[in-house]
């Protein structure tokens, strides 16, 4: 049943049926009540001539080329910027991107890497990884680099890497790509994520760092860090976001950042790291995040990757 308002005064004389309606109009309708009952009820007025186009321009099409907004806006990995970018950059730095070579022993270790870690990820429900090193030099950004390039090789997945080494940032240069942005400003949540990140490739997506900062385990810590990393885990809808980090025994920035992964990938380099360090880098992450593996770099034999 459906109910309408009605506004106004109620009549005070009864409501009469149709043939009563109808006798009473031919009975005590007269001439000059007809003529009064023109004057009150007149014929609906002409559009104005500016009422007229108003409707038109609303009834019309719109022109081709005419500028409209969208019914919806592009999803926000759509939003973020895309940029040239050539795999082979990265050897004018020292830095060479193994993607470049995809039959070298070395891009089939990452490829390895890659799918092991995405088994383990996968099984746990897990998508954020922490890259770190014992001390530095031992090829940190080297990994982190070319393990998300493997990443964002996997057909119809998307791949995040955040240069989070505030006091080396090197990510930017690894990949040969100019860098402006600060990384203290969108973990702070003053840049918004479409703004900050970069994509190279379709399905890799960059956060970059121009300068070093001494304040960084400070940034780490704060609660806007772990809102603003929730929130790009959310709107960039990533299966795997990789973090790298400044070495584990020399700063307290990774120690402070772990709440915020999954696991940890440890780098180590096969000609400088010790059994003693790695065992310091363990008993630190215990309790704290799930040590995933350890990769080991520069090493004489290339038969495994992860140990």
């Amino acid at each position: 049943m459906k109910h309408f308002a009605v506004s106004g005064a109620i009549p005070s004389e009864p409501v009469l049926g149709p043939q009563e309606t109808l006798k009473k109009d031919q009975d005590g309708m007269s001439a000059q009540g007809f003529k009064r009952f023109r004057r009150r009820a007149p014929a609906a007025a002409a559009p104005s001539s500016a009422e007229a186009e108003a409707e038109h321009r609303l009834a019309a099409p719109s022109a081709p080329g005419s500028s409209q907004l969208p019914a919806t806006l592009p999803e926000p990995w759509n939003r973020i910027r895309q940029i040239p970018f050539d795999t082979g950059t990265g050897a004018q730095n020292h830095l060479p991107l193994v993607s470049r070579f995809r039959t070298v022993p070395a891009a089939k270790s990452f490829d390895l890497l890659r799918t092991r870690l995405l088994h383990t990820l996968k099984a746990r429900g897990w998508k954020r990884v922490a890259v770190t090193a014992p001390t530095a030099g031992c090829g940190t950004t080297f990994s982190a680099v070319n393990l998300a390039l493997s990443l964002a090789r996997v057909p119809g997945s998307r791949t995040v890497l955040m240069d989070m080494n505030f006091r080396r940032p090197g990510v930017a240069q690894a990949m040969g790509i100019p860098v402006q942005a600060d990384m203290g400003a969108f973990l702070s949540g003053a840049v918004p994520l479409e703004e900050h990140l970069l994509r190279p490739l379709p399905s890799l997506a960059v956060g970059l760092n121009a300068a070093a900062g001494q304040d960084a385990a400070e940034i780490l810590h704060s609660s806007s860090c772990g809102a603003v990393l929730d929130e790009l885990m959310l709107r960039s809808d990533a299966d795997t976001a990789l973090f790298d980090l400044p070495p584990v025994l020399e700063h307290d920035d990774t120690a402070a950042f772990l709440p915020q992964v999954d696991g940890v990938l440890l780098i180590s380099d096969g000609t400088a790291s010790t059994a003693a360090q790695l065992a310091a880098c363990e008993k630190m992450l215990a309790g704290h995040t799930q040590l995933l593996g350890v990769v080991l770099n520069r090493a004489r034999k290339a038969d495994s990757p992860l140990v």
